[in-house]
């Protein structure tokens, strides 16, 4: 590998993930802000495997309201299941190191009463497996990973990178995620484990206040560079650094990105707080706003208020006044033991906006 040319790549890339770092140091409430860009990354990375859910069905089922198909209420528990995993290993690393246990139960929970979770669920693969067109041989195959029985030595070997103290850490990073997809140590779902492990890393190595650094979106708009990039790794001798170029270009263009997203949401979280308390004039407006960006679809009886809880008939009227100012939308209105169900819809507008419009309005 050669250092040279990387040096101004690593420069931009770490300024732009300083940035976004800043920008999450600033936010007072990342825990609510921060929460419906976890349940979008879920969306985007599960739709890189095929789902077809979209945030605004994940919000709705949440809520309440399960879609008619099948199918598509299996690529809602897909999501969730991401969302649970990148949740759950968050809590992990503020207790203890990233270890090779941790990996196998984030993949325990990604499969888990899912599509592929009689593939060896929580288990490094013992077979040989291939990437290929639907139905071909592994004679076609356009990647085949080591055979099973070094999977274990590589992922040791992995793991002591994935912890070693190296020069730069960025570059480390596209290392750790390149060696991670070639191993393809399991039978499924390596490509959603590889995506958690990019927010996970920044966090454990202190790069991060917060493990939400989502490459998603860069992944799936660079696809095809993405997939010819990793899978020339090794074909030359510049191969690594190409891979490691484009990574670190990935790194910088996805932390403006992120940046703006978030900038753009904290905006509308105080510009609705100021709304929201002029129109109830309640205790409880700003603790129904933070429900609001933590789930912007909901039901009343959802609602949870600590430690002081508004009477129901008070809820009602919270609820009645943000829907006459335009706030709210009813999504479903309630008939029966069926309850109303509600949308935040400048939240949920704001959300599916193009991220190319998202930077033009900052």
């Amino acid at each position: 590998m050669k250092w040279e040319p990387l040096i101004p790549l690593i420069g931009r890339a770490n300024r732009a993930i300083a940035g976004f770092d800043g920008i999450l140091h600033s936010i007072p409430n990342p825990d609510v802000l921060l929460s419906p860009l976890t349940t979008q990354e879920a969306v985007l990375s599960s739709k890189i495997e095929g789902t077809q859910a979209t945030l605004a069905e994940v919000f709705k089922f949440e809520a309440g309201e399960y879609p008619e198909q099948t199918e598509r209420r299996q690529d809602i528990e897909e999501i969730l299941n991401y969302r649970r995993a990148l949740y759950e290993a968050e809590k992990e690393l503020r207790m203890r190191p990233f270890n090779l246990n941790l990996l196998l139960d984030l993949h325990s929970m990604l499969l888990d009463g899912v599509r592929g979770q009689d593939r060896g669920r929580g288990r490094v693969r013992t077979m040989q497996n291939w990437i290929g067109s639907p139905g071909s041989s592994i004679e076609h195959a356009q990647f085949v990973p080591p055979d099973p029985s070094f999977v274990p030595q590589l992922l040791d070997n992995w793991e002591k990178y994935y912890h070693a103290d190296r020069p730069d850490p960025l570059v480390q990073l596209a290392i750790v995620h390149a060696q991670f997809e070639i191993i393809h140590p399991f039978s499924d779902g390596n490509g959603r484990i590889g995506r958690i492990l990019i927010p996970l890393f920044l966090f454990e190595k202190s790069i991060l206040e917060r493990p939400v650094f989502y490459l998603s979106t860069w992944i799936e708009n660079h696809r095809n560079d993405y997939i010819d990039r990793l899978r020339n790794i090794g074909t030359s001798l510049d191969s690594w650094n190409q891979w490691i170029e484009f990574f670190l270009m990935g790194l910088e263009e996805q932390a403006r990105r992120n940046s703006g997203r978030v900038k753009v949401i904290s905006d509308l979280y105080h510009q609705s707080k100021s709304r929201i308390l002029k129109l109830t004039r309640s205790q409880f407006a700003v603790p129904l706003l933070d429900q609001l960006f933590s789930k912007p679809v909901f039901q009343s009886s959802n609602l949870i208020f600590s430690p002081a809880k508004p009477s129901g008939p008070m809820i009602a009227s919270l609820l009645k006044s943000l829907r006459d100012a335009g706030v709210l939308k009813i999504l479903r209105k309630g008939s029966g033991r069926r309850p109303t169900i509600y949308a935040f819809t400048q939240l949920l507008t704001l959300l599916t906006l193009r991220e190319d419009r998202i930077m033009s309005s900052i």
